[in-house]
Formats: C-alpha cells, sequence, structure tokens
C-alpha cells in the first residue's frame, strides 16, 4: 500500500518515551532545546508585522514561478554590500532568485534538479537530521563527510574526498553549522569551490544562521559567484525569528552558462507548486528591514546565556566543557559518558526535569556530547544548566 521511501520507524524511541512520563508526572520541565523564537518570550513589532500583511494586493492572484518581482528585489537587496567568498560588495541578480516555503522545500526542489533515484549529496556531520528525511523523500543518497574538532571546528577535505562517488551531485554545508555554530573559513570555500567545479558538482550553501554571529564581523556568503554551481538558501524563519511566514529562497550563482541553465529548470519546479502565499511576499521588505530589532534581541538573549554557562561551567576541574562556537543559537556540551548520549539524555530529564538533544540526534560520531538552545527563556536556562552542572558534580 505505501512506498518504501516512507518506511520510517514510528515507535517513539526512549528520549520521546522519558519526556511523556514527565509530561503524565504533572512535574514542570525545563526545555533546554526550545528554538521557536515566537515561544521565547521576545518582543515582536506585532503593528507593523501585521500591517505588512494587510495589503490588499493580496485579494489579487497574479502567480509568479520565481516569486514576486518585488519580493525578490527586497532579498536581493538584503544581500546588498555583503562580503562573499568569491567577491566583495557585489550585488545578487533578482533573476537568480527564486522564492519557496521554507528551505525544506528548497532542499526538494534541488535534490529533484541536481540528482537521479540513488545519486549521493554529501553532508556534514554533525549536522542537522531532517537532511535524512528529505533524502529519503527524494529517492536519494547521503554520503556524509565529518567535521572535526580541534580548537574549533574544521572541514575534513581528506574525509570528504574519501566519499565522492561516481553519483556525487552535490556538497551541503550549513554556514554556520547547526548544531556546532562552525562557519566555513574562505579556505576552506575556496578548497570546496575547486573541488566541486572540478567534478561537475554543485554546492548547496544553507545560510539560516548567517545573521548570528559570535563576533561583531558580517560573515561571508556563498551568494556571490564562484567557479562551482551554487545554491545558497535562506529565509524569514531565522533572519526575521519568524518560522510562520513560510518564505525562503534559493539564490543561484557560479558559471554564467550553469547558473542560467539551472534557473531555467528550477522555475518550472516552482511552477508546479506556486507554494509561497501572496500576502508574506508582499510583506517580505516590510519584514526584512524589521530584523535588525529583533535579532537584537535573540543576540542579546544568546550572550546572556551563554555568558551564564560559562560562568557555571567554568569551574576548576568541572565536568562538563563548551566546545567553541562562532554563531548561530546552539551550544554544544562535551560530558562524561559511560553510555549513549539518549540514555543520559533520559537520566537528566528523569532526575533534574531537564531537557537537552543528545549528540547522536545530531549525528555526533561518538557519545559524551549534548546540545543546548541559547535562545531558551533566561531564567529557565540557568535554572537548567544548574541542575545539569549539579548532578554532573553529583556523579563524580
Amino acid at each position: 500500500m505505501f512506498a518504501s521511501r516512507t518506511n520510517w520507524r514510528f515507535d517513539p524511541n526512549p528520549l520521546a518515551q522519558a519526556l511523556e512520563r514527565h509530561s503524565r508526572s504533572g512535574r514542570a520541565l525545563l526545555d533546554l532545546t526550545v528554538s521557536n523564537p515566537t515561544t521565547c518570550g521576545f518582543a515582536y513589532p506585532q503593528q507593523e508585522i501585521l500591517a505588512a500583511l494587510a495589503d490588499p494586493r493580496a485579494l489579487v492572484y497574479a502567480p509568479e514561478s520565481k516569486g514576486l518581482p518585488e519580493a525578490r528585489q527586497a532579498v536581493a537587496e538584503y544581500y546588498s554590500g555583503r562580503p562573499g567568498f568569491h567577491g566583495a560588495g557585489a550585488t545578487v541578480d533578482v533573476e537568480r532568485i527564486l522564492l519557496v516555503s521554507g528551505t525544506s522545500e528548497a532542499y526538494s526542489h534541488l535534490f529533484r534538479l541536481l540528482c537521479e533515484p540513488g545519486d549521493e549529496i554529501l553532508v556534514p556531520a554533525p549536522s542537522y537530521p531532517l537532511f535524512e528525511f528529505l533524502a529519503d523523500l527524494n529517492d536519494v543518497r547521503l554520503a556524509p563527510y565529518p567535521l572535526l574538532y580541534d580548537h574549533g571546528w574544521q572541514m575534513d577535505f581528506d574525509a570528504l574526498r574519501g566519499a565522492l562517488s561516481p553519483r556525487s551531485r552535490a556538497v551541503l554545508v550549513v554556514h554556520p553549522n547547526n548544531p556546532t555554530g562552525s562557519f566555513v573559513k574562505p579556505e576552506q570555500a575556496a578548497e570546496l569551490a575547486a573541488i566541486c567545479a572540478a567534478r561537475q558538482m554543485a554546492i548547496v550553501a544553507d545560510e539560516v544562521f548567517l545573521d548570528y554571529p559570535a563576533a561583531s564581523v558580517s560573515p561571508a556568503t556563498f551568494a556571490h559567484g564562484g567557479p562551482a554551481l551554487t545554491f545558497t538558501l535562506s529565509g524569514l524563519s531565522k533572519i526575521c525569528a519568524l518560522p510562520q511566514m513560510k518564505l525562503a529562497w534559493i539564490v543561484v550563482s557560479g558559471p554564467e552558462a550553469l547558473a542560467r541553465a539551472a534557473v531555467e529548470r528550477l522555475e518550472v519546479i516552482a511552477d508546479t507548486y506556486l507554494s509561497p502565499g501572496v500576502p508574506v511576499q508582499l510583506a517580505a521588505g516590510k519584514l526584512l528591514a524589521l530584523r535588525g530589532a529583533m535579532q537584537a534581541q535573540l543576540q542579546q538573549r544568546i550572550a546572556a546565556n551563554l555568558a551564564y554557562m560559562d560562568g557555571a561551567l567554568g569551574g576548576a576541574g568541572s565536568p562538563i566543557t563548551r566546545l567553541d562556537r562562532e554563531g548561530g543559537w546552539y551550544a554544544v556540551l562535551r560530558v562524561p559518558s559511560s553510555g549513549s548520549d539518549e540514555s543520559l539524555a533520559v537520566q537528566l530529564l528523569d532526575r533534574c526535569s531537564v531537557l537537552l538533544h543528545p549528540g547522536h540526534f545530531f549525528n555526533f560520531a561518538q557519545d559524551g556530547f549534548l546540545v543546548a538552545s541559547l535562545i531558551t527563556p533566561e531564567g529557565e536556562f540557568q535554572e537548567g544548566v544548574r541542575r545539569v552542572q549539579s548532578s554532573f558534580a553529583e556523579l563524580r
């Protein structure tokens, strides 16, 4: 009756079972995994957002396969003046921008554009687990390449080259990575572009957390050209802290002939779905204009939570260490563990009423890692960190 691509496991894993037990117990939960900014107590400019969605033109259906020109122009202006790996101060051509409902849809379009069934996409590990489901649904295989931690995260190019096969079609980078928070460095971007150009492979660059660097710098984007065909993804979900608006985009760059052919094919794919809603497209420019105040709130929360975490965990002989972070809104903790990360997360939930992501959720290569969201409300975050620290101190 059902396609084999949907043969996922539907039975709840041990952490999900523990979370259900905890919910039934009635105890208050300190959720240090919360990543939905609309539920984290930030002050949204409600009147401006609602006014932006009240454009009377939304009552008329006049579809554009790439997306409404004014919305694509707003996206192009978002990239204006941003440094690029392959050109400073470059502009993005609005005709090389396609609007989609979210980056998940963007991935699906790109997998369909680039891959025959059974072809391979190289993906970083650790990284976000959603890629596995998207690959299943689009009949492609994922070939992981590791990120190594040595005084910061680095792409392992020897392993990346070893993961290549005749069926490799693209290399996916998350810039900065979720959850490691590591940016692709300029020399890494150059090496990656050379590899992909030589093998006629594409780069797919997910930049949804680009606006959340740890330092006061403007990180380089993949959107400004380069020797390899490149697809840069982002959207309102993280940039404007508005995941419910469901508007994202693909920027196509690289060699002229390849980029032009890719846009032509993507336009047909996009025209088949016409998924972004007209109201949010008409509001895109105004919503992007509001992003500064929202990002400032998130950055303040991230900085406050990091400062508290580092103070709480920074004592001599502390069993927990925080790994270096360059951006994004997650913290990776290295913790002592004699079993799986999932069993450790279950123990912390049962004993402390604190929920953390186990490292295996993000495909860490070994146990001993937990991941916390840094946009958790400060009071909950501080109490959760205190309980976790106390729990590990008791185990020593």
